[in-house]
């Protein structure tokens, strides 16, 4: 019985993925017709398009690495093929619809509890990850912030002129992270929760898996950029990165969305809108609806084959 009803919760909560799924790019296409997307990719050359794909799969790749490495962290150890298989799925889920707690964070538990890994060991596997994928966004744009300081768009009403205070800080987060590695060996209790910082070495793997993640992505988007952009690439980061973090602690309203918005503040003087949009388009396509249909398509295969070998 017991397992009869551990069977029917996940067929549904795969269905409410699916669905979910629908949901997501229906919301994401509402404002544009057909013709709008078909015109916009249209003028991407293929050659673009095709790097844009390949540099998604080897984004998704990379990320695979933070759960092979949260599990190297609480000495647990699972084949590398299931840990790909559940990381990507609940990587492209919870990139795509949000909420990560109820997708990414739900498609772990359910993947690595069949495969007999413990609540605790998961929900610690879950934590890394999550605490992983912020501190390559902290070392990359640390780095780049300081380097080649952005001016911050008023309308985001951020209280900088421009990005270099945030690198500081975000260096200075990174730094005190590795001290934390080298110096601090006891177990921590924050908020009631055990925090044991990693190893040095696990702490470096940490920050060069996850900068590798952030600067994949930004490679997608910059390879579907109109072919006469003048902007270089390093530029171009410093702005997807700062419309990422924008997108977390700013309230830029309705529209395209915060991302999408920060992207347009920016690039507009040097590149038409349409031009923009039909990028922004192309990227969301590559990078979140193309992995969101193979990751949908994995997960109703293993559903079904699961519920006929039970």
């Amino acid at each position: 019985m017991l397992k009869k009803l551990q069977l029917n919760f996940g067929t549904l909560f795969a269905l409410l993925l699916l669905v979910l799924s629908v949901g997501a790019i229906a919301s994401e296409l509402r404002e544009y017709n057909y013709r709008d997307i078909l015109n916009s990719l249209a003028a991407i050359p293929k050659s673009r398009l095709s790097s844009a794909i390949w540099l998604t799969g080897l984004g998704y790749l990379v990320m695979i690495g933070y759960d092979i490495l949260g599990f190297n962290y609480i000495n647990r150890s699972l084949t590398w093929n299931k840990i790909a298989f559940t990381n990507f799925i609940s990587s492209v889920f919870s990139s795509t619809i949000g909420f990560a707690l109820l997708t990414g964070s739900a498609i772990r538990y359910r993947f690595y509890t069949i495969w007999g890994v413990s609540a605790l060991s998961i929900a610690q596997i879950i934590a890394f990850a999550n605490f992983t994928f912020w501190l390559g966004m902290f070392a990359v744009a640390g780095l780049i912030f300081l380097i080649n300081p952005l001016t911050i768009p008023s309308q985001l009403h951020l209280p900088f002129t421009n990005v270099r205070p945030i690198g500081v800080i975000f260096i200075l987060l990174i730094v005190a992270y590795l001290l934390g590695s080298i110096l601090i060996k006891k177990t921590l209790i924050i908020r009631g929760h055990e925090f044991r910082f990693p190893s040095l070495q696990i702490s470096l793997i940490q920050i060069a898996i996850s900068s590798c993640d952030w600067i994949l992505a930004a490679a997608v988007l910059y390879a579907v950029l109109p072919i006469n952009t003048s902007i270089s690439y390093l530029d171009f980061l410093g702005i997807y990165l700062l419309a990422m973090f924008a997108g977390v602690v700013s309230n830029v309203p309705g529209g395209l969305g915060v991302f999408e918005t920060v992207i347009l503040l920016i690039l507009s003087p040097k590149i038409s809108a349409a031009a923009i949009l039909g990028s922004l388009l192309a990227y969301r396509a590559i990078y979140y609806f193309l992995p969101l249909l193979l990751a949908a398509s994995l997960l109703g295969i293993f559903e079904v084959s699961f519920a006929r070998s039970n």
